[in-house]
């Protein structure tokens, strides 16, 4: 069996990233001996140049794939980097608590609509706090080195529900 559109795929890699421009590689996250990253293929769920680079791949093929941004997490957009009005980090005695606002720290928010998100803290002033909003990633090549280790057909409680169910595989 190969990967393809509905496939239950388990795979082991390690994953780097580099900024544009950048030699240095520096890694972001690396799957542990029997706990293999499991997940459907052609669900939307991953980023559009991993799902094409294992597309054809077999059990027990290796793989060695770089993704650029635009097929990764994006570049990265102006417009997601923004001041945000410093009272709104106040606390209930009109102070900023400096060591949960930060440079460098990420914070959780929520816009004016509700939805969660998270925050890169880019630099602290007395009128504001700027923030990043793109993702970590955006941006960053990324260079994905592994194995596949298992490939099988989804079953139809899991494309129904579009994700992996069962080992390594989210449970209900």
């Amino acid at each position: 069996m190969t990967i393809e559109t509905n496939t239950v795929v388990s795979v082991s890699y390690h994953l780097t990233s580099k900024n544009s421009g950048e030699t240095t590689e520096s890694l972001v996250e690396k799957t542990k001996p029997g706990d293999p990253f499991v997940f459907l293929l052609g669900n939307g769920g991953l980023i559009e140049g991993f799902e094409k680079n294992l597309r054809g791949k077999k059990v027990g093929d290796k793989f060695d794939f770089y993704v650029p941004a635009e097929q990764g997490y994006g570049n990265i957009e102006l417009e997601n980097i923004v001041n945000i009005p410093a009272n709104v980090f106040h606390d209930d005695k009109g102070k900023i608590d400096y060591e949960m606002v930060k440079v460098g720290k990420t914070l959780p928010m929520t816009d004016n609509e509700g939805n969660r998100m998270q925050g890169k803290v880019r630099e602290v002033t007395g009128e504001h706090v700027r923030m990043d909003f793109n993702h970590p990633l955006a941006g960053q090549e990324l260079h994905f080195v592994g194995e596949v280790l298992e490939i099988r057909a989804a079953t139809a409680e899991e494309l129904a529900h579009g994700h992996v169910h069962g080992p390594g595989g989210h449970h209900h």
